[in-house]
């Protein structure tokens, strides 16, 4: 079967400000592919729809089936909230990402887990997101408070821009473990850090219970169906950022999400190679780690 995706309004202005065309993002994707292909593989995508660009509020399209050619892989899901089957698109190679892209999908938002194995994720992620009133030192701040519990008990983890104003560290699973487990695990690990930094975090869910200049501590997309950008996905954000996998030695004061777009993601890429083809690999042992955990908060 021949896979060609039908490509459409090249010339379209996605980013008004910066002149930026959609054009541009289905080149950035093209040529990203073989980088951000391995994070979406087997994975059904939510779709976030901006047809109209990055001023236009756009649209989730989860049930997309319809509207895919036949070569583009699908699966169908059972969503609980509606008792209806979901046909979820599925992203493995770089024609179905030129397909999804020119939905106006700016964004690829894939699950944590593969059409496999869906109850078992192969990583947690620890989703820091800060207010309006955060400074963006401090979200690397806590960070780096995450990379510090990792060091004590041992975890390997990776830490890459959202993108827009948070960061997101990522702790492999290697599907060891079900989503309820992966999110008790993110929880206690999200106190832990809320413990070191009282005054700037919260685990408070609720926007009007927070207080407006906290970080939020976010375990919660450690749930079946949560997702998040995909490394190496591009934002619908003033500049046309990119979720750009990041070397610890990176994340530090001075650090800034704007830093990293389609006009520069390819010449890093080919520089420094994939900063997070490690999320893939082999899982932690989570309960010698939930043993060095508990002797840490204790002491």
């Amino acid at each position: 079967m021949k896979k060609e995706a039908e490509l459409t309004n090249l010339d379209k202005i996605y980013w008004p400000d910066d002149e930026i065309t959609k054009g541009e993002l289905l080149d950035y994707y093209r040529q990203i592919a073989p980088y951000i292909l391995p994070y979406l593989k087997n994975r059904p995508l939510s779709l976030k729809r901006n047809p109209n660009g990055i001023r236009d509020n756009g649209f989730f399209h989860k049930d997309a089936g319809d509207i895919a050619p036949k070569w583009v892989k699908k699966v169908a899901i059972h969503s609980e909230s509606t008792d209806k089957m979901v046909h979820y698109l599925v992203c493995n190679d770089v024609e179905s990402l030129l397909f999804i892209a020119n939905l106006g999908c700016i964004e690829m938002n894939p699950w944590n887990s593969t059409v496999n194995k869906l109850d078992r994720p192969d990583y947690i992620v620890m989703d820091i997101d800060p207010s309006d009133k955060n400074t963006f030192d401090q979200v690397v701040d806590v960070a780096l408070v995450i990379k510090e519990i990792m060091d004590e008990t041992g975890m390997t983890g990776y830490c890459k821009t959202s993108g827009s104003s948070g960061l997101h560290v990522y702790i492999p699973f290697n599907k060891k473990h079900s989503y309820q487990e992966s999110r008790d695990f993110a929880n206690i690990l999200a106190s832990m850090v809320n413990d070191k930094l009282p005054e700037i975090t919260t685990l408070e869910r609720s926007l009007s219970k927070r207080k407006k200049d906290q970080i939020y501590v976010d375990f919660m997309q450690n749930a079946e169906g949560q997702t998040l950008a995909s490394a190496y996905s591009v934002r619908p954000k003033p500049g046309a950022t990119v979720s750009a996998p990041l070397d610890w030695s990176e994340v530090k004061h001075g650090l800034s999400p704007k830093d990293f777009t389609i006009k520069n993601m390819i010449k890093r890429v080919e520089e420094r190679g994939d900063l997070f083809k490690g999320v893939l690999d082999k899982g932690i042992n989570m309960e010698k780690v939930l043993i060095k955990l508990e002797a840490l908060h204790a002491s």
